[in-house]
């Protein structure tokens, strides 16, 4: 892998400036009671490291914290805007100078690089400081190793085989894994993870020390542990047809724990990074518009969630008070796609990583398996719409789940060569009647309503399961004709690395078990009944 595993100059420049007696009394520890030091459990912190709050250590943590989901702007459209958004059909391009992108499969190679190198650059750099000076132990490192899963479970999910297990050092060149052994390793930091931090919440439960560095939970471990266990639950759900077994195994280890998996809009994951990032690339930029599918599904069922999501179109000529750009077509001058549905999103609103309806869903599709996930299917399923219109403020929720009737819209845009007719005939209300398939095609069409801004989620789902059902591209620029209506199952490897690390880049293709394209699929898409 050819990357530089960088400090963070700004953070190391935090803790120069830190107050002497600061520095001095980090410097004292090191010096005396040398016996007491070596032989304590590193999972337990001193009351010298609580007074001070281990600032040697958690200043590496905000920039972690801000790539492992891209909080800043650029890194959010580079790594997630511009690849989860139009995938996942919650956001689409709306800047027609962005003539080569992903939505049509051409995507220039600094935006294939991107992902790949904020990861490795910024979120690696801080792990790798706090893996050395931990020796691979304690809490802190605990919880460094759950950022850095959260980090890599989206990256494998893009491009598939990584390099993971053995990025323990700055080697700048070291083998890809396979997806398979990704997933293994993630499993097995997060397992070693939730059960250091368990142990240390038991005995700690008042600790706060490290919430100068933690703008995610203040540093209240208790709820780390049930994001933990929430991200396990999402990577068992990811890996159902891969590994079965595994995955149940996994997915009600989560559910069982003893702190478990978030259940309250008090637990979701989200991140008061200054400016949010959707409000910057669609409103102050302009670079994304609401996406043509999801505002049908969402006029079509009369949900009421549409006005907090998205603003009304001011089209000439549009039907339905909202109007989404359609992913994948050669796109009209700004000045139009500037008139389509924008996002709600305001500058100083919380940039999401994972809401607990999403973890509702994953239980009741675990359910939905046959896995023991403490409830119903149909009680999971109307818990994930609950806590989603709770998360929005939204009214209306007991009418919705009872409604039997509505379907998704057709996509009326004023222009007939865009406009397209509906593509899913689904309803809302739950039918235990109905067949798997069915249940599934339910139960993931509202997950992905409940999940947005989250696209890559709904891309990853979308391969998974075939579900939700999503309409085809009007323009393909790749060599592969099946793309346009199956659409993309990764991205490319890196350029940089096919350039600047070739061995360890013709591994990675022999891992990945097909060519290095858009149209290869990924180790855990093996859904036999999704038809593509």
């Amino acid at each position: 892998m050819y990357f530089k595993i960088m400090n963070n100059m700004i953070l190391i420049n935090k803790i120069k400036k830190l107050p002497v007696y600061i520095l001095s009394m980090v410097a004292l520890v090191g010096c005396t009671d040398k016996f007491e030091e070596f032989n304590r459990d590193p999972s337990k912190p001193t009351d010298q490291e609580i007074m001070e709050g281990n600032y040697k250590l958690g200043a590496f943590f905000p920039q972690m914290l801000n790539y492992a989901y891209p909080a800043q702007e650029n890194a959010y459209q580079m790594g997630e805007n511009l690849i989860g958004d139009p995938y996942g059909r919650y956001l689409s391009i709306a800047n027609s100078g962005f003539s080569s992108n992903f939505s049509i499969f051409n995507a220039p190679s600094g935006w294939i690089n991107s992902p790949f190198n904020d990861v490795f650059g910024k979120v690696y750099g801080g792990w790798s400081q706090i893996n050395q000076q931990t020796g691979g132990e304690g809490y802190l490192f605990a919880w460094a190793e759950i950022i850095r899963v959260t980090a890599m479970q989206r990256l494998t999910d893009m491009y598939g085989p990584l390099p993971y297990s053995q990025l323990q050092s700055r080697s700048i060149a070291v083998a890809y894994d396979s997806q398979e052994e990704v997933y293994n390793g993630m499993f097995k930091d997060l397992d070693n993870a939730i059960a250091i931090l368990t142990d240390f919440v038991q005995e700690n439960p008042s600790y706060r020390g490290m919430a100068t560095f933690d703008q995610v939970y203040a540093s209240d471990f208790s709820k780390w542990i049930k994001y933990a266990n929430s991200l396990k639950l999402r990577l068992a759900v990811r890996i159902a047809y891969a590994n079965p077994a595994l995955a149940q195994q996994k997915a009600e280890e989560a559910v069982k724990h003893s702190i478990g998996v978030m259940t309250s809009n008090d637990d979701n994951a989200e991140n008061p990074f200054p400016k949010n990032p959707i409000w910057t690339v669609t409103n102050a930029w302009g670079d994304s518009r609401a996406c043509a599918d999801i505002v049908a599904y969402m006029v079509g069922y009369n949900d009421p969630r549409i006005s907090k999501y998205f603003t009304e179109t001011t089209l000439e000529g549009a039907v339905d008070g909202y109007l989404g750009v359609r992913t994948g077509y050669s796109l009209p001058e700004k000045v139009v796609t500037s008139k389509y549905s924008s996002t709600t999103y305001a500058q100083t609103d919380l940039t999401l990583w994972m809401p607990s309806s999403e973890t509702a869903f994953l239980k009741a599709e675990g359910a939905l398996r046959g896995w023991d996930m403490g409830g119903t299917v149909k009680d999971l399923y109307e818990e994930g719409i609950r806590l989603s219109f709770t998360q929005w403020n939204a009214g209306g929720v007991d009418s919705y789940l009872e409604d039997g009737t509505s379907k998704p819209a057709d996509f009326n845009d004023p222009d007939p060569a865009v406009a397209a007719k509906a593509i899913s005939t689904m309803t809302i209300k739950w039918d235990d009647a109905a067949n798997f398939e069915t249940k599934l095609e339910r139960l993931i069409t509202q997950k992905w309503i409940a999940m947005y801004p989250l696209g890559q989620e709904a891309w990853s789902d979308n391969r998974r399961t075939g579900y939700p059902r999503f309409f085809p591209v009007l323009v393909n620029a790749s060599d592969d004709p099946n793309l346009t209506t199956r659409l993309a199952s990764r991205i490319p490897f890196p350029p940089d690395e096919a350039k600047n690390n070739t061995e360890n880049y013709k591994g990675a293709v022999q891992l990945l078990g097909g060519e290095d394209k858009y149209g290869t699929k990924l180790w855990w898409d093996k859904n036999p009944n999704k038809g593509w």
